[in-house]
């Protein structure tokens, strides 16, 4: 399949098989085949300079598709699922629920280098909670993908507004960037934190900051 081709099926992929739907929604038939995708990263070997077919690069487009398919299981992960199982037996319980230092491990949509870094994230419960360990699969789902920090950190705030009918959410992402570090300007521990406050936290100067008290706590 020649470029021109590639980017023809890729174009009707897009329009026929809903590339504008939830990931997990797609029909697989949008994705191409495992042995297109070894195909590409053997093309990319050859760009890159080196020979596909010598001894320590035999098993690569084999080992790199399979990191993909780690790295970007985010695609089929669906967050109205994770979020949909929620208790209503909380006794009264009507303070914040947070959750610190949730590792994010994701790869920048510009570049496809990864950024990583730790993620904070809280909601004020209407007289139901979901299992924590929900609140962290979550940020996974979203952190694997191609993203932008920004979107990610909305994208997180939103499925819990959405799904948990919260009073209120807070979200900070904090993560080092791979794209600035080791290409372009090459500036070396930098990291970049985007945050985003709905409903209670954003009127709440005051809950907002004891957000981020909490946050900064050691």
């Amino acid at each position: 399949m020649d470029a021109r081709t590639s980017e023809r099926t890729l174009v009707g992929l897009n329009s026929e098989a809903g590339f504008d739907l939830e990931p997990a929604q797609r029909p697989h038939s949008w994705r191409p085949s495992r042995d297109e995708a070894l195909a590409a990263v053997r093309t990319l070997l050859a760009w890159a300079g080196d020979n596909p077919d010598r001894e320590g690069l035999l098993d690569t487009p084999q080992r790199v598709v399979d990191a993909y398919g780690e790295w970007f299981a985010g695609y089929g992960g669906d967050p109205a699922h994770e979020l949909s199982r929620t208790f209503e037996d909380v006794q009264g319980y009507d303070d914040m629920v947070m959750l610190r230092g949730i590792d994010v491990q994701s790869h920048c949509e510009h570049h496809m280098a990864p950024f990583l870094g730790k993620a904070w994230v809280a909601y004020m419960p209407t007289g139901k909670v979901v299992g924590l360990s929900k609140l962290a699969r979550l940020v996974e789902i979203f952190a694997k993908r191609l993203q932008t920090q920004e979107t990610m950190t909305m994208q997180i705030a939103d499925s819990i507004e959405d799904h948990l009918s919260a009073a209120g959410v807070a979200v900070l992402i904090d993560a080092e960037h791979q794209c600035m570090s080791t290409r372009g300007v090459h500036h070396h521990d930098v990291s970049t934190i985007t945050t985003q406050f709905r409903g209670v936290f954003k009127t709440d100067k005051v809950l907002q900051q004891r957000f981020m008290d909490l946050v900064t706590r050691k």
